[in-house]
């Protein structure tokens, strides 16, 4: 079989595919170790990772995060403890430079008999009458065809969803829209003592900012922005980067040392969807089926909760085929489940609403726990968590009739937002990398064959 896409959720599943006996190729267009946003893990990221065998290895590239963190003005935050979560199974996550994190996966991936390749693109994928992937057609780096014959096809391709723009079954989703700019940085002052290594999301006008603490004093810093916000840049990229976090006396003072040590990138159309996840043969898991706004950390999660999920799809389709639809929709209903949960929460996150909600958090009917265990992932099959999530919603909606006029402007506004067009798909470099900021207050190559069962 040949998974495509060498993420998390691509080793993941192509890992967990070799362990039950099948003969798994996994392709990476990039070459290892390559740069990629997202290094904020959850904590129900670590079951995963402790039954793939690689959680001692995460331990010793990660920063300990025992938390999430909500500034409630320029010197208060509201913190929630991953500890304080409903049944938690681990009461932390880990934070992790994505380009150590995903190279190690993949190459966990090979210690298990993968046969995983670098620097293979994927062109085109091409289909029998009955709608299965008969052909995959790729090139490798020295602009080689090459051709694959899966007996399944997953796609983890991610931002790229291969098989959701072939197919054309990707969709910029309607209800919400933002875009991102961030970059690495040293020298960032850290919260004290325990909160050293949570991760701090920050309100602004614009949308919200993140703080993520790595190993060797590096410290990811980013905004995510409403697309109207970030269409208004002009210039060096980097400058409106500072210009957002001076925006925010909090983070800004965090800021005052700080040297930025890698390229500030840019990317937009963060929140689409695809209108199915499978069909005969296929399957896609993470973002390749769909992205949904950063804020609570939730994309290697779903990445790798799908990879997950279905490696026991394809397994179970590949010894009983008449099972196939059967295993495919009950994998896809319960990842959009688990999605609806992350995107209630996220549609509505920059609200007064919900902001009055996260600032004066109660733990009536442990309705603040389940919220702890929403952010730390656990929204798939833990039914006193969902019970008390729906309770949540309950809880807004009278709070929005109470707050109603703001609450109007915020849905208004969130409305606005969504339909509005950003589609830079580019990682743009800033300014030279090591530049200290001023922080005052087709081809002709030969074709291969190859069966990848």
């Amino acid at each position: 079989m040949l998974v495509v896409g060498g993420g998390p959720g691509g080793s993941t599943i192509a890992t967990l595919l070799a362990r039950k006996g099948w003969q798994v190729t996994l392709l990476e267009k990039a070459r290892h170790p390559r740069f990629h946003i997202g290094e904020s893990l959850l904590p129900m990221n670590l079951p995963i990772l402790q039954r793939l065998g690689v959680l001692d290895q995460v331990r010793a590239i990660g920063t300990f995060k025992p938390g999430a963190e909500f500034p409630v003005d320029d010197d208060n935050y509201n913190t929630f403890q991953f500890s304080r979560a409903l049944g938690a199974q681990f009461g932390h996550a880990y934070q992790v430079k994505r380009e150590q994190f995903d190279r190690m996966l993949f190459g966990h991936a090979r210690d298990n008999g993968v046969d995983a390749r670098e620097q293979v693109t994927v062109d085109r994928v091409e289909f029998d009458a009955d709608g299965r992937p008969s052909q995959v057609l790729a090139r490798d780096a020295d602009g080689a065809a090459l051709r694959f014959q899966p007996r399944y096809l997953v796609d983890a391709t991610g931002r790229d969803a291969l098989l959701g723009r072939q197919l054309k079954l990707k969709h910029k989703n309607p209800e919400h829209q933002s875009a991102a700019i961030f970059s690495h940085f040293t020298g960032v002052q850290r919260r004290d003592g325990d909160d050293a290594g949570n991760i701090t999301v920050q309100r602004f006008d614009h949308g919200w900012m993140w703080l993520i603490p790595l190993q060797d004093d590096v410290m990811s810093v980013g905004a995510v922005c409403f697309p109207e916000y970030l269409k208004q840049r002009r210039g060096d990229t980097e400058a409106f980067l500072l210009q957002s976090l001076r925006s925010e006396p909090s983070v800004w003072r965090r800021m005052t040392h700080a040297q930025r040590v890698a390229p500030v990138h840019v990317t937009g159309n963060y929140s689409y969807t695809c209108e199915r996840m499978h069909g005969p043969g296929w399957l896609m898991v993470g973002d390749a089926f769909a992205f949904l706004d950063p804020v609570f950390s939730s994309g290697v999660y779903l990445a790798m909760d799908s990879a997950e999920q279905g490696a026991a799809v394809v397994d179970g389709a590949l010894r009983e085929p008449a099972r196939e639809t059967q295993l495919q929709q009950a994998m896809a209903r319960r990842h959009r489940r688990g999605m609806k949960h992350f995107s209630w929460f996220i549609y509505r996150f920059n609200t007064p609403v919900m902001q009055q909600l996260f600032n004066s958090p109660r733990n009536l009917w442990k309705v603040e726990q389940a919220v702890i265990s929403m952010l730390a992932g656990d929204v798939f099959d833990n039914r006193e968590v969902l019970r008390r999530l729906r309770l949540f919603r309950l809880i807004y909606a009278l709070t929005a009739l109470r707050m109603a006029p703001a609450a109007l402007r915020g849905w208004l506004h969130r409305r606005r937002q969504a339909k509005v067009r950003f589609s830079d798909e580019t990682l743009q470099p800033g300014a030279q990398a090591d530049a200290r900021m001023d922080a005052r207050p087709d081809t002709d190559a030969r074709a291969q064959t190859e069966p990848a069962s």
